[in-house]
């Protein structure tokens, strides 16, 4: 299970830097959905990491703004 876990914050943060460095909507998208799993489990939290169950939601809201970025090119 940790391995998934691993994995998927691996793939987040590769599709994250290939997304900015690209500047493509659909690497942003993976990159909100892969790290959803890692959001849902520290959103449990009563602490300051409880914040990170907000990642996902920055990183759909920058991959909406790069396709409208896009669009109007």
């Amino acid at each position: 299970m940790l391995l998934l876990w691993y994995f998927s914050l691996f793939v987040s943060i590769v599709t994250l830097i290939a997304g900015i460095a690209k500047k493509s909507w659909v690497f942003l998208l993976i990159s909100s959905i892969t790290f959803t799993p890692i959001a849902y489990y520290f959103s449990g939290a009563n602490n300051a990491w409880k914040y990170v169950g907000l990642t996902p939601i920055l990183l759909l809201v920058l991959a909406i703004l790069t396709w409208f970025l896009n669009k109007k090119k």
